[in-house]
């Protein structure tokens, strides 16, 4: 198979991670701009509806940019990489980079898209900057969610490891995007309240660049409440800590495998 030069895994990375956040901020504003009181509108979903299609955001992002870039879709995940399987230090940021801005222009797509709601439900853009990104479950402590997006990320890249470790396998590669998109759905179902599972720099940042552009009031950047650095340290602390879990850990545990024989 032909390598990839660096120029096409930076557009798979920005179209991967695109696709993740149309579905994830996408499933959001249907839940939170949709059904609010109006007189017979229905409501459409809720915080179920909101995991599972952020689950399947993942999946369909990594189908998209796997073959490419190893769909990382994450700097955590990025950053773990490098530090465990040999991914090229050199690549980091540019990685980085491209999510992020993949994560920023899937947001203003979303925003332009559900527009004539945001000017009915929230015509000032003054409480609905969630839709976009995360925020503390109790506002006037934003480090409230740090250890919850430690753990949560951490928990991510243990599994992805467990799942991709060449001396673990269990047979299930083409299965592979799917099962790390259910990681992500049970992420969220036990790890979602305190500070809204970010679980990944790029996918917060790069929506919350976006919210300050568009004139949203309650962005927790420009807005004195500092909430954007819970789920950029927390991800990027937690990632390391997963990944070295696995590691040091069970991967060290387990028999190697070498040109198709175990080695115990």
């Amino acid at each position: 198979m032909k390598q990839a030069n660096l120029f096409a895994e930076l557009a798979a990375e920005f179209a991967g991670t695109a696709v993740l956040i149309l579905f994830g901020n996408g499933v959001v504003a249907m839940v939170l701009l949709f059904g609010t009181g109006v007189p017979g509108e229905v409501v459409k979903g809720g915080f179920t509806n909101i995991t599972i299609a952020w689950g399947l955001g993942v999946t369909m992002g990594i189908y998209v940019a796997g073959r490419i870039s190893g769909a990382h879709l994450n700097p955590a995940v990025t950053v773990a990489l490098a530090l465990f399987r040999g991914f090229p230090w050199r690549k980091v940021v540019p990685f980085s980079m491209a999510q992020t801005a993949g994560a920023f222009s899937a947001a203003a797509l979303v925003f332009w898209n559900y527009r004539p709601a945001f000017e009915r439900v929230d015509p000032n853009l003054e409480r609905t900057a969630a839709i976009f990104t995360t925020f503390p479950a109790f506002g006037d402590f934003p480090a409230a969610g740090f250890l919850d997006q430690v753990i949560g990320t951490a928990l991510l890249l243990f599994l992805i490891f467990a799942l991709t470790d060449e001396n673990n396998q269990q047979g299930a590669a083409d299965l592979m995007p799917l099962l790390i998109g259910l990681i992500v759905v049970v992420i969220g179902m036990s790890f979602g309240g305190m500070h809204g599972y970010a679980i990944n720099p790029a996918r917060d940042f790069g929506p919350r660049i976006f919210t300050v552009l568009a004139g949203f009031r309650n962005n927790g950047l420009t807005d004195g409440t500092w909430a954007f650095w819970v789920p950029i340290a927390g991800p990027m602390l937690g990632g390391v800590l997963g990944a070295a879990a696995w590691d040091l850990g069970i991967g060290r545990c387990l028999p190697r495998v070498v040109r198709g024989r175990v080695e115990r």
